[in-house]
């Protein structure tokens, strides 16, 4: 199968599977986490083997305050993190030519980070204003929205540095030409935890 297609179609059973385990009941939100949990626990064991591990596992069960966090916040975090993801690539392959930690990850560029930047302002509107979420109030939608790009990015490093120290180029292989489970979810590893400590600061 083409390379391509293969990413795209995997990449979609990924996010129905995210989206579908995520709404339809409190269970499947349990079991999806629980499964994401298991998987990324495996995998941050086989890059750290035989090295010192410290926050590395507390790093990945961070994700259990997913379960903590409304329905409707959690899928606006996946809607904003894959439109920041998907556009911060476009923008960096078109624009890139300032690098932000090019020791860490290469491809990473300002201009790739300042278009996903815009990109997740520009969709965080949209949603607003169609009232797609009805459950999220403004200020949290604020929140969400200015700083998901940063701890996106800082998620991303984070799982970069790890790979670049353990000399592989992804995680694992669980997601066909996406790469292992912290590959996929890295992005999150840092903006659940985040999202949920100021949500409920703001209460």
């Amino acid at each position: 199968m083409n390379e391509t297609l293969k990413r795209a179609l995997s990449g979609l059973v990924y996010v129905a599977i995210m989206w579908f385990g995520t709404s339809y009941s409190n269970t499947s939100k349990f079991l999806l986490f629980s499964v994401i949990i298991i998987f990324s626990n495996y995998e941050m064991w086989k890059l750290r083997k035989g090295k010192s591990i410290t926050f590395h596992y507390f790093y990945v069960w961070t994700l259990i305050l997913s379960l903590f966090l409304k329905v409707e916040t959690l899928l606006f975090i996946y809607l904003l993190t894959w439109t920041f993801d998907t556009f911060a690539y476009l923008f960096g392959v078109k624009f890139g030519k300032h690098k932000i930690m090019p020791l860490i990850s290469p491809k990473k560029s300002w201009e790739g980070f300042i278009g996903g930047l815009l990109s997740t302002i520009i969709a965080s509107y949209i949603i607003y204003d169609v009232n797609f979420f009805e459950g999220i109030d403004l200020v949290s939608l604020i929140i969400i929205t200015f700083i998901l790009p940063f701890t996106a990015t800082l998620g991303d490093f984070i799982e970069s540095h790890l790979k670049r120290q353990a000399g592989v180029k992804d995680s694992g292989n669980f997601i066909p030409g996406h790469g292992g489970m912290l590959d996929r979810i890295d992005s999150f590893m840092i903006t659940i935890p985040v999202i949920y400590i100021l949500t409920n600061l703001l209460k």
